[in-house]
């Protein structure tokens, strides 16, 4: 019978790791501030609007749902609520995002664009595998 080194409960160990709690919850909350700028601009208009004119896109449209992901999703990211299936969520839009908009101008994201939708996904998928993390409302409603 062979015996396997059983890894650590604590997936992070070294002078660092009492900082791993508050850069996870850095994490979700720089990237749902971040996110919500796109979801604005496209349904309210801010920061110079659509094509820098203050334009807004049409509400039932493509563009129109992914505002509303990009705002309100991003909103429940930074409150860390819902997290797992909204970070789900947000990296399929991303995809979606990448493959219909940046992925026929090339392949390579450097080249089409693509940077920002690609490392949005990567963030989105870490949130929906390890969750919202602490300060979160998600973290919160789990404790007795």
């Amino acid at each position: 019978m062979s015996s396997v080194n059983a890894v650590s409960a604590s997936p992070v160990s070294g002078p660092l790791a009492s900082l791993a709690p508050w850069t996870h919850t850095l994490l979700r909350v720089g990237a749902g501030l971040l996110f919500m700028q796109h979801g604005l601009q496209k349904l309210f208009g801010w920061f110079g609007g659509m094509g820098g004119s203050g334009e807004t896109v049409t509400l039932m449209s493509q563009m129109g749902l992914a505002g509303v992901l990009e705002t309100f999703g991003g909103l429940l990211l930074v409150i860390g609520l819902l997290t797992r299936p909204v970070a789900l969520l947000l990296a399929g839009e991303m995809l979606v995002a990448f493959f219909q908009a940046h992925f026929p101008r090339g392949g390579v994201p450097l080249q089409n664009g693509g940077e920002l939708p690609l490392l949005f996904v990567l963030v989105f998928l870490f949130l929906a595998g390890h969750g919202a993390g602490p300060a979160s409302l998600d973290n919160r409603s789990q404790r007795p």
